[in-house]
């Protein structure tokens, strides 16, 4: 079986618009994926380009991926790094980080990438939060297929990328088409990037998410077109996502929404000087697990 689900327009702060493709109307995660904003390309000669304030995280992996230009990651840990094509950051939140996200003052024209977010576990989520930068990845590159493998591993190709489940990211370039060995067991999913690309016959356009559901071992990829492949064994523990926390209950995002706004030791200072996020006033009502799909 196989789903395709369009994304949607979402503000991202003052200066952005993403499509965001997961979650969506029929899905939830992808194996522990459970977020996914496509941004760009813009041209942000003259703008801000992306300015995100700093702000807290809770549960999850943050993974960030850019096709073009440069954004600049700082956090609660002291980290100050910027990331540029082809290099991965990614963040572990655990019980409590906070970062900032901010287009450098001399950037590059052109402003485009990939924003992933993914569910820690039972057994890592309250752990130490923690910043990993790899400034490269292992590469399989043919005359049909450039691949990139940002997490996990591909075609015997492995990302040093330190993950808490059994997960797949990889960026692929298409030239025109290609087949690729994947696990059995994994769900996939493939958003498009660039071009229009046909997945195992699928027609997925940019902005597009397609869903894959287990029990394919090869997918055949035909181009021209770039798109970003994950996969993962499907997440079954029940989340609840609020603004910008993966928690488990209610409860849990109520107490890390009050010790957020209360200025507690829990989420750290991002150096800087940078007003903080608010955050959003709390629906009335009682925040629920949602089912992984419809």
């Amino acid at each position: 079986m196989s789903v395709l689900e369009e994304g949607r327009d979402v503000p991202l702060g003052r200066y952005t618009v993403v499509r965001r493709s997961l979650p969506n109307k029929t899905r939830r995660t992808v194996g522990a994926w459970c977020f996914l904003d496509h941004f760009g390309p813009e041209d942000v000669t003259g703008k801000p380009g992306m300015r995100v304030p700093p702000h807290p995280h809770i549960g999850l992996q943050t993974v960030s991926w850019l096709l073009s230009g440069e954004v600049r990651h700082r956090d609660s840990l002291g980290s100050d790094q910027v990331i540029y094509p082809g290099q991965l950051n990614i963040m572990t939140s655990g019980r409590g980080i906070s970062h900032s996200e901010n287009s450098p003052t001399d950037k590059p024209p052109l402003l485009h990438g990939l924003q992933l977010w993914v569910a820690l576990p039972e057994s890592a989520r309250f752990r130490d939060p923690a910043f990993q930068h790899l400034s490269a990845l292992p590469e399989i590159s043919d005359s049909s297929a450039r691949i990139v493998v940002a997490v996990g591993e591909l075609e015997g190709a492995r990302s040093p990328a330190e993950v808490h489940s059994e997960l797949l990211g990889a960026d692929i370039t298409l030239d025109t088409a290609t087949e690729i060995h994947v696990r059995g067991d994994f769900e996939h999913a493939v958003v498009v990037t660039e071009g229009i690309a046909r997945v195992d016959g699928d027609e997925v356009g940019r902005g597009a998410l397609l869903y894959l559901e287990p029990g394919r071992e090869t997918l055949r990829l035909e181009g021209p077109a770039r798109l970003f492949l994950l996969g993962g064994v499907p997440f079954e523990e029940d989340l609840v996502m609020w603004w910008n926390f993966v928690a488990r209950s209610h409860e849990e995002i109520v107490e890390a929404r009050e010790d957020w706004m209360a200025g507690s030791g829990r989420f750290g200072t991002v150096p800087g000087g940078e007003p903080p996020l608010p955050a959003p006033t709390l629906p009335t009502t009682r925040l629920l697990p949602r089912p992984r799909h419809r």
